[in-house]
């Protein structure tokens, strides 16, 4: 019987964290261990990088999700050892997994099989305390609203309209609309709000956007937190929140370094999801990463249409980041279910059925090549059921589109199964970096930034608003916000705003329910169709089946 994930993690042979720093040439006493197989890198460590040439940076990104799995995170961790194994200097920087799928359906996102970071149940459950960390800065500032209008409200604050939300890291459905300050004048002034999951937070975003802790202060003042009586902003330096909160930051700030299974480097730091938040991992991850090795190679959440287009119109265009290459991956079984097979009959093999799911590859191919201005590569990701004719057919399908394919064995045979897959990406990343497209510009109007989205990223004919999402759009371009970025909140599971919509639809209207600021961040918060910042838990969730036996080891993870 074949090894669970966590059973493969478990039997692994890590070495301790310190000579994992040693071989990037980082010093002891820039390195902080939590434990013998984990540590943080100091920020004065990190901000002294800064002055070294930059590697190559390879995105990674994929087709749309389904429940067929394609394996994005188990692609980076193979891509860099095999890229180890090939010889050359080779990083990954992944996203910290969040409590919520961890505990709910997606479960953890450290790879799979014998491509995985470790320790995998560490980095799953609390690993540094990043993400509590966050949560406590983001429930702080809440805090600091709320005592400021009960002891006086010197601000003007108008009760109505406070936008500061919550935040916690594990999906709680009930939690997304609440009613607070009940119980007498004691406990507040009642009114309505909510909690969203600590990686949909502005915190997070600020977090993984800072280029600095300086930058990270800075951008937390800018918070808006809510509109006084005569709706001018109030922001959390007039709270004077933004210095306790960079306080609770400060730590967590600095990159956290682990190892893949076969002793590669990881920095696992922040982790936005993609479909309702930027979705990449922390700028200063990354950057460092850069400076540090030849190869690094980094993951945006979910497909092209949501992380990829984020990582390129948000990240690339406010820091210094350039990907040479994206790789996008496919696999045979997420193919068959786009074009229309139940997930109980993937095993089974379907030509005709990946051929009509092969719109969905085309789709975010033409994103990534034509919209966002990258060179692609394919990584098929292989699965033991794959028939020799699927593969073929989805072979000979990337040579008619023009692209590059490999067939990566990483989930089975670790970094060995994607040796043809790193020697694709070292050829394709020649010449040096590209310099990416952005899919709008940044002085045309926030209404018509989200219909470029829209028509150029998602193949809808337009976007539509109710009248007082429209007046909301409007207000913010007239106070000034029209030049930031917009980052949607869409479902990851279709082009359109409809999870079942399946394939490449086109002519969809993309319907924009709700507007966020994020002024912090730097960037507008479009929420469509009925996607929630705050998940629910599914009917069967992944916590019933984690258990610790007598011994204290963690089982169920996955």
């Amino acid at each position: 019987m074949s090894l669970s994930n966590i059973e493969i993690a478990q039997a692994a042979q890590l070495r301790p964290i310190g000579e994992i720093a040693e071989g990037l040439g980082i010093p002891p006493e820039a390195v902080i261990p939590y434990g013998a197989t984990k540590a943080k890198i100091a920020l004065p460590y990190v901000q002294g990088l800064a002055d070294r040439p930059q590697g190559r940076l390879i995105l990674m990104t994929g087709t749309s999700p389904t429940p067929a799995g394609e394996g994005k995170s188990t692609t980076v961790v193979g891509l860099g050892d095999a890229l180890t194994r090939l010889g050359e200097k080779a990083m990954i920087c992944l996203r910290e997994p969040a409590q919520g799928p961890v505990f709910g359906m997606k479960g953890g996102a450290c790879g799979g099989g014998y491509a995985q970071v470790v320790p995998m149940e560490d980095i799953n459950l609390h690993f540094t305390g990043d993400f509590a960390a966050i949560a406590a800065a983001t429930n702080l500032l809440a805090a600091l609203i709320d005592n400021h209008i009960h002891h006086g409200n010197a601000l003007s604050i108008d009760v109505r309209r406070v936008t500061w939300r919550r935040a916690l890291d594990v999906n709680d459905r009930a939690l997304r609309d609440l009613v607070l300050g009940l119980g007498g004048p004691g406990n507040g002034y009642p009114r309505e709000s909510g909690f969203d999951i600590v990686v949909a937070s502005e915190v997070m975003a600020i977090f993984c956007l800072a280029t600095s802790l300086n930058d990270l202060k800075r951008r937390l003042g800018e918070i808006v937190v809510a509109q006084t009586r005569d709706r001018k902003p109030v922001r959390a330096r007039d709270l004077n929140a933004h210095g306790a909160m960079t306080a609770l930051l400060r730590d967590a700030l600095a990159p956290n370094l682990v190892q893949t299974i076969e002793h590669t480097p990881a920095f696992v730091h922040g982790g936005p999801f993609a479909n309702i938040a930027h979705g990449c991992n922390s700028y200063l991850a990354t950057s460092s990463a850069l400076r540090l090795a030849d190869y690094v190679v980094t993951e945006a959440g979910f497909g092209a249409d949501l992380g990829g287009e984020k990582f390129v119109d948000i990240l690339c265009r406010s820091t210094d980041l350039r990907p040479s290459l994206a790789v996008v991956v496919a696999t045979v079984r997420s193919l068959k279910y786009q074009g229309g097979v139940d997930v109980a009959d993937l095993p089974r093999e379907d030509v005709d059925a990946l051929e009509r799911g092969l719109v969905n590859l085309e789709r975010h191919l033409h994103i990534v090549r034509e919209v966002l201005g990258l060179p692609a590569v394919v990584a098929i990701n292989h699965r033991a059921e794959d028939s020799a004719a699927e593969i073929d057919a989805l072979l000979a399908a990337c040579e008619r589109l023009g692209v590059r394919a490999s067939v990566a064995k990483h989930f089975a045979e670790g970094g060995a199964g994607a040796e043809d897959l790193a020697r694709a990406v070292i050829e394709e990343c020649e010449p040096a970096t590209t310099e990416p497209r952005y899919t709008y510009p940044l002085d045309a109007s926030l209404w018509e930034k989200m219909t470029t989205i829209a028509t150029r990223i998602y193949g809808a004919e337009g976007i539509s608003a109710d009248a007082s999402v429209r007046a909301q759009i409007r207000r913010l371009q007239d106070d000034g916000y029209g030049e930031l970025p917009v980052c949607v909140a869409k479902t990851q599971y279709s082009f359109s705003t409809d999870p079942s919509a399946l394939g490449a639809p086109e002519g969809h209207t993309i319907n924009v329910r709700e507007v966020r600021l994020a002024a912090g961040a730097r960037f507008i918060v479009m929420i469509c169709g009925s996607i929630m910042t705050m998940p629910g838990l599914p009917a069967q969730p992944a916590a019933a089946s984690i258990d610790v036996d007598d011994e204290g080891r963690i089982t169920g993870l996955f």
